[in-house]
């Protein structure tokens, strides 16, 4: 083989190693909180009426009260505001909500939490909420059930239902 021919060789060989180390990503490990969706339907194949895009922070030996504490407004789950998209016109817990995307806040209690839609969008956290912008505020009573280590929203009959710890807080929907 030539010198030529070797150098030219080697220094290909190079520039393919370092183009694929520039190149590569590196991916940060799974969220702590994965982001989850909930949606409200009918029935199975029923269009959907509206959808809940959350993230799902899990307990992890703390208690429910520092992380959502009774009497402040919380994000309703973890890093931004939970999202709700409502694609027709409903009433929930008996109020008129028209169709459009809002932030999902909530104020826990020990009887009863504040569901609160309002117009700000793509906000993380509650850190910047604006009670001027509330577009409903209805009141839920909390039960309780088995143990759930990640925060949880899921739909059925009509309601909305809330999860976490022994927490729940369940919401009618409407349409």
């Amino acid at each position: 083989m030539k010198k030529s021919t070797l150098i030219s060789t080697i220094i290909f060989a190079f520039i393919l190693v370092l183009s694929t180390t520039v190149t590569a990503q590196d991916f940060a490990g799974l969220d702590k909180s994965p982001m989850d969706a909930a949606l409200y339907k009918t029935s199975r194949n029923a269009p959907v009426i509206a959808k809940v895009i959350y993230s799902r922070p899990q307990l992890k030996g703390r208690s429910l009260g520092s992380l959502a504490p009774n009497g402040k407004v919380w994000r309703t789950g973890a890093n931004e505001a939970a999202d709700v998209i409502i694609y027709k016109d409903v009433e929930i817990g008996g109020k008129a909500v028209s169709a459009g995307e809002y932030s999902l806040f909530t104020i826990p209690g020990e009887n009863e939490w504040t569901i609160i839609l309002n117009k700000d969008i793509n906000v993380w956290g509650a850190y910047s909420y604006n009670a001027d912008n509330d577009v409903i505020r209805v009141k839920a009573p909390v039960s309780s059930g088995p143990e759930l280590e990640a925060f949880s929203i899921a739909f059925s009959n009509g309601t909305m239902h809330l999860g976490w710890g022994t927490v729940r807080v369940n919401v009618p929907f409407s349409n």
